[in-house]
Formats: C-alpha cells, structure tokens, sequence
C-alpha cells in the first residue's frame, strides 16, 4: 500500500513483521484495487514514487540539516549572552525573547524532519537527534509527536482519525459538512458563530502552554515513555540554571511563558494554513494522492517562505513523500503538478499572508454555516 511505502524508509527490515499477517493471495477474479479508489491514480502515483528514487530525491544532504542545527544553537545561545553580557533591562530581556523563539520554532521544524526520518539512512539516527532535539531541545516527548503525527498523515482531516482536527466541535466547528451536521443536532460548546474573532486568542497563543505541554508529559507517563521523560527533564534542568542564574523568578517565569506563546502563535499560523481550509470529512478510503490533495495546500516559495514555514510550505509534496529531505521538495513539485493536472485535480498554492487569510476566512464560514443550521426550525 502507498501509505506504507510512505512511511517506512527501511522496507527489508519491516517487512520480516509483515510475514506472519499474510494470509494469502486475492483470487486472479478479484480486483486489487478498491472501488473508492482511482486505479490509474494509484497507477500513476506508483510511477512517480519510482521516479522520485530513481532521480535521488529521498537521498538527504546532511549539511543542510547540518547548518539548520548549528543556526538553532547559535540563536539559543545568543539568547542567553545577550542576557548576560547586557543585563536583564527591557530591551535585552525583549531581543533575548525574540532570539529564544526563534530557536525554538526552527528547532520545531527540525524535529519534524527527523520524526520523519528524512535526514540521515539509518533509522537509528534520526530517532537519536530526534531526541536531543524534540526532547533536549524543546522538551517534549519525541514518541508523542511521532504518535500523533503518525495518524494525521496517514487521514489528513478525517474526522476521528486525524487528531489535529479533534479541536471540533469542543473548541471550533470545522468543515462545511461537520458545521450544519452540528447545528442540526442543536449542539453548541462555544459561540461558534464568533469563532473566527476567539480564534486569535485561543488556539494561536495557547496550544503549547496549555494543551501541548500538559498531553505530552500525560502520554511520556501513560505510556511509559521513561527515556523520553529523562530527556525533557534536561531541558527545565538547563533552562532554569542557565536563565535562573540570571533572571528573578518572576521574569523567568514570564520569559517561558512569553517565548511559548510566541512559538505557539508562529507554529499554529504556518501549522494550519495548508489543512483547516480545506476539505474535513469522514474517511471517504480514497487513494493515497486524492486523500492527501484534498487535505493539502501550498504556499508560494521564497527564501523567507522556506526558512518561516520549515519548507511546509510545500505541504503537498511533503503529505505524498513525508520522508523526503525538505531541500528537495521544490525539485517534485513540478511532477507532482503534471499529476495533478492529468487527473483533473486542483494543486492549490497561495500567498502565506492569503493563507493565513483563508484560516479565518474558512472558521467564519462553518461559524456562519452551524449558525444557519442551529436556528433553523
């Protein structure tokens, strides 16, 4: 399956746990593909997946990734000598701040990579940096992001099967289809109708100082993830005797606090753009392209787009290909287009400020749509 070929980088070794699951072979009267799926898609898709190795794409250029890591540290570093050489007066605490957040956002979109072990062949060592990043770094649990992140690529917005979207309907109402259903059973959490306005102040600011940081030490716990917890807890040790030898305990803890609102404000602006204005559905168990397109959008390359986003800007071609190095997204993008226009299939790419546009624009809709439907008799 093309879901499988996605995500496993290693196919010898996996598929040795494969053997034991076959139970046999479909009868030469059966279809191989689905009746819900494109079979020339499929067909096509295949091909294009065989070109992509055959032209290198997958193979990874270890000083890019090299000298993202070594600007992230360089950025956390200079944080902390400005605070240090300068003193902790307002104008030092804010550039130190804004250096912090830095760090961490790009030391976000690294982990991201190595999650999706696109950065060295072997495995293990992406799992290693990983790690150091996500847990050292950041300080969160590596295994929860892989456990997550997992399931959103494998069902980009399907409703109960990708838990990015699970914000609905306790939180936000999304989707044209899942607002009327909605507003037809009468159910109502929050003034969804205003959703588009309590956005700006909820989700962005508050993903990672709330929900994100209280699920990630939940799931390390429950699931016993004890390598995971041991590397977080490098991460206070090092913050608190770094900063706290510097700053009050006030100012620290404003220091954390404001550097995590920042991060989480950039991380759901970029996060959200390619997927909360699109398509949200049950899983329809279409085709691994038409599952991703329909889920999926673009943003417009530049250098700035690049380094801002962490190259998920190319979203599309990162949902088709999810281990493949981000240095070489721009290189498919012209195939995966030719795909798409063979098959009648939108590739939508936007300007990142109209993306970001399209989040509130697209609340406001299904706000206005639940409303619609909840006062009608």
């Amino acid at each position: 399956q093309d879901a499988f070929v996605a995500f496993h980088v290693n196919k010898v070794l996996v598929s040795k746990y494969l053997k034991p699951l076959q139970i046999g072979e479909l009868a030469p009267d059966q279809p191989s593909v689905e009746p819900t799926k494109n079979e020339m898609l499929v067909k096509d898709f295949r091909e294009l997946r065989a070109t992509v190795e055959r032209m290198g794409l997958l193979e990874p250029n270890q000083l890019f990734f090299f000298l993202l890591l070594a600007h992230i540290l360089l950025l956390d570093t200079a944080a902390w000598l400005i605070l240090f050489y300068f003193g902790t007066s307002l104008l030092p605490f804010v550039f130190s701040l804004l250096l912090l957040t830095i760090s961490q956002v790009q030391a976000s979109w690294l982990q991201h990579d190595l999650g999706h072990l696109s950065v060295f062949r072997k495995t293990k060592w992406n799992h290693l940096l990983h790690k150091f990043v996500m847990c050292h770094l950041i300080g969160a649990s590596a295994k929860w992001w892989t456990l997550l992140h997992s399931q959103h690529h494998a069902k980009p917005n399907c409703f109960h099967k990708d838990p990015d979207i699970d914000m609905h309907p306790f939180l936000f109402t999304l989707g044209k289809k899942f607002s009327v259903e909605l507003g037809i059973k009468k159910k109502k959490y929050m003034p969804y109708n205003h959703q588009h306005k309590y956005f700006f102040i909820t989700l962005p600011p508050l993903l990672f100082p709330t929900y994100f940081h209280c699920h990630t030490f939940y799931i390390a716990y429950t699931k016993k993830y004890w390598a995971d917890l041991a590397w977080m807890l490098t991460f206070y040790i090092r913050f608190f005797y770094t900063y706290g030898s510097l700053l009050e305990t006030k100012t620290l803890n404003s220091l954390i606090s404001l550097h995590r609102m920042l991060e989480s404000s950039w991380f759901v602006w970029v996060s959200q753009m390619n997927h909360i204005p699109m398509d949200i559905d049950y899983d329809k168990n279409l085709d691994w392209m038409s599952t991703q397109l329909l889920a999926t959008c673009n943003v417009e390359q530049s250098l700035f787009n690049d380094w801002f986003t962490g190259h998920l800007n190319f979203q599309i071609e990162h949902h088709l290909f999810p281990s493949m190095p981000r240095h070489n997204y721009w290189k498919v993008a012209p195939l995966v287009k030719s795909l798409c226009a063979k098959h009648g299939i939108e590739y939508q790419c936007k300007p990142l400020l109209t993306a970001f546009a399209d989040i509130v624009h697209s609340l406001k809709t299904s706000g206005e749509l639940w409303h619609d439907a909840y006062l009608h008799k």
